[in-house]
């Protein structure tokens, strides 16, 4: 394989009410700052991944385990020439807090304060779950292996936290944008606009806004286009008319957008919703 051939395998898994996958290879691709609705769990195969998580820039080595919380700013890149492979998982905060009920230690969805841990032992337990993922059709030891790996990773590396604590200094004006952009994504609403909503002055908005959330106003509201776009295309949608309904110029701006956050097209997230799985070579 030429070391400038970008690989993705993007696949829907449909147990615990579903949880998308990612087994990459990657060299010249730069995921842009996102967050996504889920966390992500990733196992790095190979080389190395430069990412940011909690204000800080982290690298993952090879075997690593990259944990990144729901909604938590991150971006990602190659730290070597030869560019990394690695598996991921973005499991939701619901799967999470039914786990934490179960243990009994930990109250709500759990955080994760290190970005990258060393844990062989849970590192193969992850590659054992992706490749029966991959390769079986046994639904109860697919989803065995699910709840087993995502419990050992609660177990030993989740910590509590209290609903709402990661927002408990964002005062209600903030709160009232973050909720405008998540429920209207697709609105062409201004700064000038939200700050009437908010009740403050727009520089105040725009600086307090990417304090509190990490991204500013306007790069939030991609993400919130492209969370409302995934799951229109899980519903079988026409990618023009999601990239139009989402808020989106055109459908080259949401691709673009799209390859930026997820690794993928939308047309190969699309079909991998649907068929469950598919490869996707640059």
């Amino acid at each position: 394989m030429s070391s400038k051939t970008e690989i993705a395998d993007f696949a829907y898994a449909t147990e615990l009410g579903g949880v998308e996958l990612l087994n990459a290879t990657y060299t010249k691709q730069t995921f842009s700052r996102h967050s996504h609705e889920g966390y992500t769990i990733g196992v790095i195969e190979s080389g190395a991944q430069r990412f940011y998580r909690t204000g800080g820039n982290h690298i993952a080595p090879q075997h690593s385990i990259i944990l990144v919380n729901a909604d938590e700013v991150h971006n990602g890149c190659s730290a070597t020439e030869h560019g990394w492979a690695y598996r991921a998982m973005y499991p939701t905060p619901e799967v999470f807090e039914t786990i934490s009920r179960e243990l009994g230690v930990i109250h709500g969805a759990p955080y994760f304060p290190d970005a990258v841990v060393n844990d062989p032992q849970l590192a193969e337990l992850l590659r054992v779950m992706f490749t029966t993922l991959d390769t079986s059709g046994n639904r109860l030891v697919r989803e065995s292996l699910l709840y087993t790996s995502l419990t050992k990773l609660v177990a030993r590396h989740g910590r509590s936290t209290k609903k709402g604590e990661r927002y408990s200094s964002a005062n209600v004006s903030l709160l009232l944008v973050k909720q405008f952009l998540d429920e209207h994504p697709e609105s062409n609403i201004s700064l000038q606009e939200l700050s009437v909503l908010a009740g403050i002055s727009a520089c105040h908005l725009l600086r307090e806004f990417q304090k509190q959330f990490g991204l500013p106003p306007h790069t939030y509201q991609i993400q919130a286009r492209l969370r409302h776009a995934k799951g229109l295309l899980r519903q079988g949608n026409n990618q023009l008319d999601v990239a139009l309904a989402c808020g989106f110029h055109d459908q080259s701006h949401f691709h673009r957008h799209f390859k930026r956050t997820m690794g993928v097209t939308p047309g190969h997230y699309a079909k991998a919703v649907s068929c469950n799985n598919v490869q996707v070579i640059y």
